[in-house]
């Protein structure tokens, strides 16, 4: 328990450390393509906590060449991927911090109180893009690390903290950082989780449906046949295979979620003119992924529905409809409810809060899926933000979370990676292992 409270008093005297080094992270913009500068502030704080850095640009060939990797960004120069570690001292259990640096776009400034990168600190919270999704997170690792540094504390496992860049697009950071060699017995990802522990995670990929009509005069438009109509009628069908895909599902941290992998049509573009009957629709979507669910198959539900369409339905059997795959796309991540990590990080949790933790599946993909899939890495969400204020305008974080978070973490790696101490008994140096 001396340790623990050691950790606690610590990170109450230097909370004001975190607050001033979000709002230096806030107040330096990294959207996609310019995540050097808050990547530089990132490095300059592993630095003094002593960590051993390794920072490089992403893009090799190993990158380009796995077969989960998409990314239309050829050119990563200047945003460098950064992974600084502590090493323990043997017999000891390894664990990875992993955090994005990348933020979206802000959006319409006129929907922001204040401007969006103003890192305003405000009744107990900071203000601006980023704060909740994800460097507010990202502050509860690095001050996780440093109270665990300053106090002296020795482990005996590895500590992996990650920055990395070009989460929000699709997860190339990440992916780099295990195709370069980064594994570990553990990783947490303090994505936006409202304190909650997320075990499970939904993935998702982007699909492109293209249905093709007869074009004809809007006066005498039975002539035609509507390609809006014919994907209206495509959208019926789509939600019917997203009932059956739920209604399948049976997973007891899915109860209260009503959809807990959607099926959701983000886009449509059809008709060059009012008057005109279209002869094209353009739908593409967002295809969720279960958690214990391969790419492969969920990519073949879909295909499967589309086929039966093109063979029952008369016009499409004459003009069938066009599926693709493109875009970015997020594994699927499937921790076991009984996994150690998940009983660690829920034992400090209850001693940091007091209460049990509240443990549910994503709502959404985070690169837990490249960790869980190709680096074959347990992986926990958990993180201060809320989750509904991720992409939003006025988003914030609360610093008491941030807190909290960072003591449950660190209680987290000192009861993961295990620690070393040294005692004096009657005169002689002694190993204990706590």
């Amino acid at each position: 328990m001396a340790r623990e409270k050691e950790i606690h008093n610590w990170l109450k005297q230097h909370g004001i450390s975190g607050v001033k080094l979000l709002q230096r992270l806030v107040q330096e913009p990294s959207r996609r393509e310019q995540e050097g500068k808050a990547q530089a502030i990132i490095v300059e704080k592993c630095r003094e906590l002593g960590l051993e850095i390794d920072l490089w640009e992403i893009g090799d060939d190993a990158l380009r060449k796995h077969r989960h990797f998409y990314c239309d960004r050829r050119d990563f120069s200047g945003n460098p991927n950064l992974v600084a570690v502590r090493k323990g001292k043997g017999n000891g259990k390894s664990l990875i911090l992993n955090g994005h640096i990348d933020v979206v776009p802000e959006g319409n400034p006129g929907d922001w109180e204040e401007e969006p990168y103003s890192g305003m600190v405000k009744d107990g919270k900071v203000y601006g893009r980023g704060t909740t999704d994800m460097k507010g997170g990202t502050v509860s690792l690095l001050l996780a690390l440093e109270a665990i540094i300053s106090l002296g504390i020795e482990l005996k496992g590895d500590v992996i903290f990650q920055s990395v860049i070009e989460e929000e697009s699709g997860g190339a950071g990440t992916l780099a950082a295990v195709l370069r060699g980064y594994r570990a017995d553990g990783a947490i990802i303090p994505e936006p989780t409202n304190l909650k522990l997320f075990p499970l995670q939904q993935g998702s990929m982007w699909f492109r449906l293209t249905i093709k009509g007869k074009s004809a005069h809007g006066g005498t438009r039975y002539e035609g046949v509507n390609a809006i109509e014919l994907a209206m009628e495509v959208i019926n069908e789509i939600k019917k295979l997203e009932k059956e895909r739920n209604e399948a599902l049976n997973h007891p941290l899915y109860q209260n979620i009503p959809i807990p992998i959607p099926i959701n049509i983000g886009k449509i573009s059809s008709g060059e003119w009012p008057s005109s009957v279209p002869d094209t629709a353009i739908m593409e979507g967002r295809f969720g992924i279960a958690p214990t669910e391969k790419m492969e198959e969920a990519q073949k539900a879909l295909e499967n529905c589309i086929a039966r369409l093109n063979a029952t339905n008369e016009w499409f059997r004459a003009k069938p409809i066009e599926l693709e795959w493109f875009g970015a796309r997020w594994l699927p991540s499937n921790l076991e409810l009984n996994h150690p990590l998940l009983q660690t990080i829920s034992d400090s949790f209850v001693e940091v809060k007091g209460e049990q933790p509240s443990i549910e599946a994503s709502p959404w993909g985070t690169d837990g899926g490249y960790l869980s899939n190709v680096g074959k890495i347990p992986v926990v969400v958990f993180g201060p933000g809320k989750t509904e204020l991720a992409h939003d305008a006025n988003e914030y974080i609360e610093t008491d979370r941030m807190m909290e978070v960072a003591e449950i973490i660190a209680l987290t790696i000192i009861n993961w990676c295990g620690i070393e101490e040294t005692a004096v008994d009657q005169g002689e140096t002694k190993s204990e292992t706590v």
